[in-house]
This record gives structure tokens, C-alpha cells and sequence, in this order.
């Protein structure tokens, strides 16, 4: 199966959850929006008035399926590619735990953005430093915490026991934006996450993750994706 991702060629986003599971995977996929007119094609997807056009991007043309959502993608990848349990319960547990992490993107999101998208960053600073102050103080212990004690819980390597799974692929990515968004929070708070850590830094090992990591489809971190650094807000 030849894949074809569409999602923003200037960042990461969301769509990196996605890239990080084709490449652990070794799949042969296109990411579409990076090559000449592939910007214009994906926005012509989503204006389509027929079929199952897709709210926004990051969507995947597998075949006849065109597959919208950074969770729901994964769920469809993870199970062609045993990258979640085959057992029914296993597979919708990976599901419930990627679905968790996507609500911490958007939490992440919003420390840089909290009155909203449509306004620049530089027109709700006091904002943004308040509610970061919050995210740390009280939603990064809350969510990697649960996720720390999932690791230690079940006596493994990963989130859900020996075997990797998609989950652990998005919580490396979580990881690293946050060490590049708050590079100085990041490295305090670490020492209370060692599992968590230690998961990172066996994903980063995995032969297709490390090189994908050292080639130029790893789009770098920048100031028009999720994870932002801004120095205010770094305190």
C-alpha cells in the first residue's frame, strides 16, 4: 500500500504523529503538500461538497479510504501495521490513550495561543504567560504523570507493557516539543518523569525513527507549530 499524507509542508503539527508511525513502520507513503502543487491539491480535497471530504489536515489516502484525524489515522495504521494490540480491548485501550494525548497537544497549544488562533501571539502575551504558569504548575504533572505511571504500572518498556505501540511514538514527539518549547521547565521537571524519559530515548534509538530524525523529512521545530519557544514564557 502506497500512502498518501496530507498535512502543512512548513510544520510539524499534528501531522508528525502521523509521519512518526509511517516511518517506524518503514511504509512507503508521499507527503503530499510538500512537493510542487500538493498544498493546492490538499485544499481542494478539503473543499470537495462530496464523499467524505475532511474537516482539516492532517488526512491519509490509503487506497479508496481517505482517513481524517491524527487519532482516528492512527487507529487505521496501528492495526495494519502492529502498532496496537490485535485483541478488540487492546486496540481501543491505544486508541482511549492517543485520544488523552491529543487533548494535551491542544492544552499545549494554548499556553502560546489562549485567547485563540485567528489572534498573533504578540497580541495576548499576558495571557500566554498566565495560563503557561498553570500548564506547568498544574497539567504537565497531571498528564505525563498518568502517563509515568502507566509505564511503571505495567512492567514494561513502553506505555502499555513490552510491546511499542503508536502511543509511545506521540509521547516521544510530546517529549521533544516540550523540550524545545521550554527547554528550561522541560529539564527541571524531567527528573519526575524518568520512565517517561527513558521511553523517549528508546524510541529515538529505533533504526527507521533515528534515521528518519537525521534526514530532511524531520521538518524542524518553528514558531508556526504547536510547540513554540518563546523566552517569556520560559521563566
Amino acid at each position: 500500500m502506497h500512502y498518501q499524507l496530507y498535512y502543512w509542508p512548513m510544520i510539524q503539527g499534528r501531522g508528525e504523529y502521523v509521519r512518526l508511525a509511517l516511518e517506524d513502520v518503514g511504509a512507503d507513503y508521499t507527503d503530499v503538500a510538500r512537493a510542487k502543487g500538493g498544498t493546492g491539491a490538499m485544499m481542494k480535497m478539503m473543499d470537495a461538497h462530496k464523499g467524505t471530504p475532511p474537516f482539516a489536515p492532517p488526512f491519509l489516502k490509503a487506497g479508496q479510504l481517505l482517513i481524517g484525524q491524527t487519532a482516528n489515522i492512527l487507529l487505521y495504521l496501528g492495526a495494519r501495521h502492529g502498532l496496537a494490540p490485535k485483541a478488540e480491548g487492546g486496540k481501543l485501550w491505544v486508541h482511549q490513550l492517543q485520544l488523552t494525548i491529543a487533548d494535551f497537544v491542544l492544552e499545549i497549544h494554548d499556553t502560546h495561543h489562549p485567547l485563540g488562533p485567528s489572534l498573533y501571539y504578540e497580541d495576548q502575551k499576558a495571557p500566554a504567560k498566565k495560563r503557561t504558569e498553570e500548564f506547568w504548575k498544574s497539567r504537565v504533572p497531571k498528564y505525563l504523570g498518568y502517563f509515568e505511571d502507566l509505564v511503571r504500572a505495567n512492567g514494561g518498556g513502553f506505555v502499555t507493557g513490552r510491546r511499542l505501540t503508536y502511543a509511545d511514538l506521540s509521547l516521544f514527539q510530546i517529549v521533544e516539543g516540550l523540550r524545545y518549547a521550554f527547554p528550561k521547565r522541560m529539564a527541571a521537571f524531567e527528573k519526575k518523569v524518568p520512565r517517561l524519559i527513558a521511553l523517549r530515548d528508546r524510541i529515538a534509538e529505533r533504526p527507521n525513527i533515528k534515521a528518519y530524525l537525521a534526514s530532511p523529512r524531520r521538518i524542524p521545530f518553528n514558531e508556526e507549530g504547536i510547540f513554540r519557544c518563546y523566552k517569556a514564557l520560559d521563566l
